[in-house]
């Protein structure tokens, strides 16, 4: 077996040379590489255009706050990066006046590091209840007598809290609000997920000149990761499935290594300044089976199905619908059943690898200019194997644009 260390030396030498990331002098946080332009997290602008929209959403819903936890809603409004712990961070977001964020006095300090709009903080102490400050500001900002909605993925013990205030407010969800303004993304954001696609593609043709017999599926996760750091991209995550067990989508816990005839199937993503990129490819070692060929033809057909079927307008789980149909025509499932594909056709992705909305059988929202997908409609067939193939895509007003090309073969993935 060739060794680990002798592989992840080269890469990180040969990607080292490929790109580099820096920050420019005297221009704290501006990103740059070798062959791509400069990038910069979001401006406190755009922050603020955020709240200025959520308020507006509330105001016209007959809203009067949005409460967010700590968590990618929490960095989408106010640019705050902290932690999910049993010690609440939050925000208020009031229909009207300014922003609140609630979170531990010892905290304060490193939550303002990050702080990217006009707010007042209101800390709390160890043995002081966070929830009793969310409330105060509720009180102080007049939602008495109206809703507060609670960003989706709020933990229960808050919103319980928050219900115990009898007479005072209804808790409702915010999933509707948060999503009106998540789900469209601005051309800032497009320009951060296109260069977090860029590197990872990168990595991925170079890691895929790399793979040799002996590998495990550590290995090559260990040297995709490696590579994506040294381009700039630090890794969210690297899945490898080898053979066996790239049947089974999130891979199986049974040691595999590479050898003659196997399936390789990659699902890497890396963020920039928080956007993440989800690309998927499978190839085999040596030469395909005619068996192999098909499923990977039939996969990337069902990623063109599924980009043809993208217009503005369509219910987004039409595209599910029309890739089902057509693997259905082709003899897998019917439906979600084995062998064929199993999980939907794409998620969402943008500050999270999967928000919403998904691709998914019977989901309704209209597809939009500036939304947001993965591109992954499988084929699984377990006890033998799978293909995957993932690219990702935002909607325009005449059609989807991908951030990375689709796969050419299965002898040329990437």
């Amino acid at each position: 077996m060739i060794s680990k260390r002798g592989f992840l030396a080269g890469a990180m030498a040969t990607a080292g040379m490929a790109m580099t990331t820096r920050l420019h002098a005297g221009t704290p946080g501006v990103m740059t590489a070798p062959g791509g332009p400069a990038v910069q997290p979001i401006s406190r602008e755009e922050h603020a255009a955020r709240i200025a929209k959520v308020q507006g959403l509330m105001r016209k819903a007959g809203v009067g706050a949005l409460i967010v936890e700590s968590g990618s809603s929490l960095r989408y409004f106010t640019g705050v990066e902290w932690h999910r712990s049993e010690r609440v961070t939050a925000a208020v977001i009031p229909a009207d006046g300014d922003t609140v964020i609630v979170t531990p006095a010892f905290e304060e300090p490193s939550v303002r590091e990050t702080l990217r709009v006009s707010a007042e903080v209101r800390a709390w102490n160890e043995d002081e209840d966070p929830e009793a400050r969310m409330a105060g500001v509720l009180v102080d900002r007049k939602v008495a007598g109206r809703q507060v909605a609670i960003e989706p993925t709020s933990r229960f013990f808050i919103v319980d809290a928050l219900q115990h205030e009898p007479g005072k407010w209804e808790v409702v969800s915010g999933e509707g609000l948060v999503n009106q303004c998540r789900q469209i993304k601005s051309p800032a954001e497009l320009v951060l997920m296109q260069r977090a696609n860029d590197i990872t593609m990168a990595a991925l043709k170079y890691v895929h000149g790399q793979v040799r017999a002996g590998m495990t599926q550590g290995d090559i996760a260990d040297l995709m990761d490696k590579t994506s750091a040294a381009m700039g991209g630090p890794p969210e995550f690297s899945l490898v499935l080898l053979n066996e067990a790239s049947a089974y989508p999130h891979g199986s816990h049974q040691p595999q290594t590479v050898r003659e005839g196997s399936v390789i199937l990659m699902d890497c993503g890396a963020q920039v300044y928080g956007y993440q990129s989800d690309i998927s490819r499978s190839w085999v070692y040596g030469e395909p089976t005619a068996r192999q060929r098909k499923v990977w033809d039939t996969v990337r057909r069902g990623q063109d199905i599924a980009l043809e079927t993208a217009k503005v307008g369509v219910p987004v789980g039409a595209i599910d619908d029309a890739v089902r149909a057509f693997y259905t025509r082709e003899g897998w499932g019917p439906g979600y059943r084995l062998p064929g594909l199993s999980h939907r056709t794409g998620h969402g992705i943008g500050l999270d690898g999967h928000e919403s909305p998904y691709l998914v059988h019977g989901a309704a929202t209209p597809l939009e200019a500036g939304m947001c997908f993965s591109d992954e409609p499988g084929l699984y067939i377990p006890g033998e194997f799978g293909i995957r193939l993932e690219d990702c895509w935002y909607m325009t007003a005449s059609g989807p644009k991908l951030f990375t090309p689709l796969a050419k073969s299965i002898d040329q993935p990437v």
